[in-house]
């Protein structure tokens, strides 16, 4: 794999429009997403003050962890394990909650060329979503005088973040 380097001999940090989204476990997984928001987890902040405590102040300690959902926008498709996935989630006829795992890879194109095969980055930059299952989902807006491309939103809730190292 090739590294850019700039003129100071450092690294350019990697760019975030070339990522790959795929459930290992489901096949036909693969769907082509245009962007991927809200991966983040955060801390709950618990205070706590003891009666005889000498301080005014309380003392924080940290609470559960809270994960934000994950927002996938793809260009529509007809047809795949993927979506069939999402039809699993949201149907009213379901029954268990089809959870799986989902992964988020960042990756690099070798040559630049639109055509070169992908390959995961150095240092192996994915995100991993455990337990994930899909809360919502949006058409896309049909508009007969545009001639844009038709967009799905698929929004995924999760009970686990693996971040990269």
């Amino acid at each position: 794999m090739a590294t850019d380097m700039n003129s100071a001999g450092m690294a350019y940090p990697l760019t975030k429009m070339n990522f790959l989204v795929s459930i290992p476990d489901l096949a036909g997984s693969m769907a082509a997403f245009s962007e991927v928001t809200g991966i983040e987890a955060s801390v709950d902040v618990v205070e706590f003050r003891q009666g005889n405590a000498h301080s005014l102040a309380p003392v924080k300690i940290p609470g559960l962890v809270k994960h934000g959902n994950i927002t996938l926008k793809m260009g529509y498709t007809i047809g795949n394990g993927f979506k069939k996935w999402i039809q699993e989630c949201v149907s009213e006829t379901r029954g268990a909650m089809p959870r799986k795992t989902v992964t988020i890879e960042l990756l690099d194109i070798r040559d630049g060329s639109p055509n070169s095969a992908y390959e995961t980055v150095k240092n192996n930059i994915v995100w991993i979503l455990k337990e994930a299952w899909v809360t919502k989902y949006s058409g896309p807006d049909l508009n007969a005088s545009a001639s844009e491309v038709a967009i799905e939103t698929v929004e995924l809730a999760y009970e686990e973040l693996t971040i990269p190292d």
